[in-house]
């Protein structure tokens, strides 16, 4: 249980965005958002997005980290913090300090997310379907890459978490297959996060340069790889936006097929809803659909944007007002 106020937090790579819950039930309002690498450690972050509020002291804690919570010591995957419950408990004179990984409150909001704040993708949209009341999927590319499911067991709603972001990821075409040798490696790997992330982004955009002239090409940032492929400005650009939203397909399928996701899919993260029409060209509910001998089934899984703005603050609340209604994992601390 949590004791009110509760700040709630979604720790990411390269943003901290923080709010305060009033009370239970009450939706959470927004104290700041934070850059990560602007602060020594997460206390310091705290600190700063609280002197930015009215005044009001929290009481207890739940923060969503962008990393595997496996301990009392929290590694962010893609930057340098560590996120410890107990130290931030103390810090602040909290009753409670929760962590969990960051899609943690996104399923927990998609449990209770409203048709005006998806965007469908798909055909879908047209025909304004939508999911059962089977398992649900969240994932999303963003700084990394992040995902985890809704499952309705009796009464509850349990929610996995995975690191689906860091499987190994292979052509699966003879384009795919061309391209493959020329996209960079981290740690000498390509892994799902390792294209459908930002920064694989302008992996795809350096390897598709490559293949096509043989040399390498100017290092352009995420944002302008998505600028320029939008506009039509760089033909690898607009290349790396196309392969990417059939990549994401083929990602969503395949999490849908492991989740029998038949609740829906619904899509999170900071790029997707800069390349809605990029998604809606076709070649993501393609790849999506086609997983013979299952592609009737795919079929009649709706595929959604997230529309709202901040959903894991909305999710983090839902979680501290209603604890009898989830299940999920996390490293919990309480004052003695």
């Amino acid at each position: 249980m949590f004791e009110f106020p509760v700040l709630v937090g979604d720790i990411g790579g390269t943003n901290a965005r923080f709010a305060l819950v009033p009370e239970a039930g009450a939706k959470p309002v927004l104290l700041s958002h934070e850059e990560t690498a602007g602060h020594p450690d997460p206390s310091a972050a705290i600190r700063a997005s609280l002197a930015k509020g009215n005044g009001t002291a929290p009481r207890s804690a739940i923060l969503a980290v962008a990393a595997r919570v496996d301990g009392p010591a929290v590694q962010l995957t893609n930057a340098q913090w560590v996120i410890e419950g107990a130290r931030i408990g103390q810090d602040f004179g909290l009753s409670r300090s929760v962590v969990v990984n960051d899609y943690v409150p996104v399923a927990a909001g998609a449990a209770g997310i409203s048709p005006s704040e998806l965007t469908p993708i798909g055909p879908n949209r047209e025909e304004g379907r939508a999911g059962d009341q089977g398992a649900r999927l969240v994932l999303g590319p963003g700084t990394g890459f992040g995902a985890a499911a809704l499952l309705p067991v009796g009464g509850r709603l349990v929610i996995v978490s995975t690191e689906s972001g860091h499987v190994d990821f292979g052509p699966s075409s003879p384009a795919e297959l061309a391209l493959w040798p020329h996209l960079e490696r981290v740690e000498g790997r390509i892994t799902v996060e390792t294209l459908l992330s930002g920064p694989g982004l302008t992996r795809l955009h350096a390897g598709l340069h490559r293949l096509r002239t043989g040399a390498d090409g100017p290092r352009l940032d995420p944002a302008a790889v998505t600028e320029a492929g939008l506009t039509d400005a760089d033909p690898d650009a607009a290349a790396a936006l196309n392969l990417f939203a059939k990549l994401l397909g083929r990602v969503c399928g395949d999490l849908a097929l492991t989740f029998l996701a038949t609740g829906g899919v619904y899509i999170g993260g900071g790029i997707a809803p800069r390349i809605i029409d990029v998604l809606r060209r076709g070649a993501f509910r393609a790849a999506f659909e086609y997983k013979p001998p299952f592609v009737a089934q795919m079929e009649a899984i709706p595929t959604s944007v997230i529309a709202v703005h901040d959903p894991a603050l909305t999710g983090l609340a839902a979680l501290a007002s209603q604890p009898d209604r989830f299940d999920y994992h996390g490293q919990v601390w309480q004052a003695p």
